[in-house]
């Protein structure tokens, strides 16, 4: 079984972006009342996210999956986050080496959570990136 095409893609996301359009503005749609519910989370720093994001395919790339070898844009790294990356698959593989994948893959959280929280995210380098006009 192949890839889908692009415009089978983006015809599948616009058909499910519609309906849920539709829903939400559906006369029938629930109304909001009063709630008991806790607070939404805050969201994340920009280094949680980052962490998050580059351990997963640190992780990903060490064990060889399906996935991992996806080009940096494809992962959704900025050019930091992903020279981030490199430099944890490194440590993993040369930990996995002397002690093995689960602790290499432990290794691998410590390493990133370090250098996102260093960098602040490491949001800031996509060469490829253009401000709008």
């Amino acid at each position: 079984m192949g890839t889908p095409s692009r415009s089978t893609v983006r015809y599948a996301a616009s058909t499910l972006l519609a309906a849920l359009a539709l829903t939400g503005c559906s006369p029938s749609a629930p109304r909001q009342t009063a709630s008991t519910e806790s607070p939404a989370p805050s969201p994340s720093s920009p280094a949680q996210i980052c962490t998050s994001l580059v351990s997963y395919w640190a992780k990903e790339t060490l064990m060889g999956t399906k996935w991992s070898g996806l080009d940096w844009e494809q992962k959704g790294l900025s050019n930091e986050q992903y020279a981030i990356h490199e430099d944890a698959v490194a440590a993993g593989r040369a930990e996995e080496r002397t002690s093995g994948r689960d602790k290499a893959l432990e290794l691998i959280d410590r390493f990133v959570a370090q250098r996102c929280a260093e960098q602040n995210g490491a949001t800031w380098s996509s060469e490829n990136w253009r401000p709008p006009k």
